[in-house]
């Protein structure tokens, strides 16, 4: 059942959800670094998108779920190719061109293209607490970016071709939402994950031949790239996003660069400087208050005549 939107309580298993895609996500970018050596762009994606699409698959014939009705392709198969698959392919492409930091810059464009589209094509408006919590995230994220970088000059190519998946990537959370109207999560996961993987078809022949010379290292972590942060988090994703608005859940993405930070920290040894923290807690604080509600305004006392004068009993507000 779908989160109230007037309802004042904190939606915890919406949250929940979120935070396990924040952390998988997170963990995608070291494992992404662990295989961009051995596998290329495409390959890499197509390896992840069908690892997601089999586990995904199981799950739907495991629960006999249904195909999705007609009034959700248009979301589905839009979402598949923009953000499943261009995204994914444009994503590892631009970071073999740029330095980490560069792209996250770019990249952190994503969710201020899902709350400019969604306020608009979805109807969400444009909350000032919204708002005000992705232009705080977006300075973190830039902090961080800037205190990852490696100082060297930045290919245009690849700066353009990271703005182009946090083009994607925003988009396709735009269009997947109406989706989620007609169908399921798991539903609207699965089949755009499917999606995203015909359009990756292209490269199968690169990822056969690239296959037989990566270490078993860069193949698990590819498997990784595919059971947890595809097909787990995108599932915890959707369901997150089919009990708020896109723009609050697109905001919460903010809290990835802090996650990654963390991640790298504890298992690969990298030991963040006092800019990199700063950012990162400039990063949650900017989430935090994204996800704040505005202060309800007190109810008008009623008048002591019309209080005086109506005897009749209190009648229970329609749910």
């Amino acid at each position: 059942m779908d989160h109230k939107a007037g309802d004042p309580r904190p939606d915890y298993p919406a949250l929940a959800a979120a935070s396990i895609t924040v952390v998988l996500w997170a963990s995608a970018f070291v494992s992404i670094r662990a295989s961009a050596e051995h596998f290329g762009p495409g390959a890499l994606a197509l390896g992840r998108l069908l690892t997601a699409s089999v586990v995904l698959g199981l799950v739907l014939l495991v629960k006999r779920v249904p195909v999705p009705p007609r009034q959700a392709w248009p979301g589905i198969l839009a979402s598949g190719l923009l953000w499943f698959g261009l995204y994914m392919v444009v994503l590892n492409w631009g970071e073999q061109l740029v330095d980490a930091g560069t792209a996250a810059m770019v990249v952190n464009i994503g969710p201020i293209v899902i709350a400019l589209l969604s306020g608009w094509f979805l109807k969400e408006g444009f909350p000032p607490m919204l708002l005000a919590g992705m232009a705080v995230s977006f300075a973190g994220a830039v902090v961080v970016g800037v205190s990852t970088s490696s100082g060297g000059s930045s290919s245009i190519g690849g700066v353009l071709l990271c703005l182009t998946a946090a083009l994607a990537y925003g988009a396709g959370v735009v269009l997947q939402k109406p989706a989620l109207s007609y169908a399921s999560p798991i539903q609207v996961t699965a089949y755009s994950c499917f999606v995203g993987a015909a359009g990756t078809l292209p490269f199968a022949g690169q990822l056969v031949h690239q296959l037989g010379d990566a270490p078993a290292s860069a193949t698990l972590n590819m498997v990784y790239l595919g059971l947890f942060p595809t097909a787990l988090a995108f599932s915890t994703w959707t369901y997150a996003l089919a009990r708020t608005t896109a723009g609050k859940l697109g905001a919460t993405t903010y809290a990835v660069p802090a996650v990654v930070v963390l991640i790298a920290w504890l298992a690969l040894d990298e030991v963040p400087g006092w800019l990199t923290l700063l950012g990162g807690a400039i990063c949650l604080a900017g989430v935090a208050v994204s996800r704040r509600r505005p202060a309800a305004r007190a109810a008008a006392p009623a008048t002591p005549s019309a209080a005086a004068t109506d005897d009749r009993p209190a009648v229970p507000a329609a749910d």
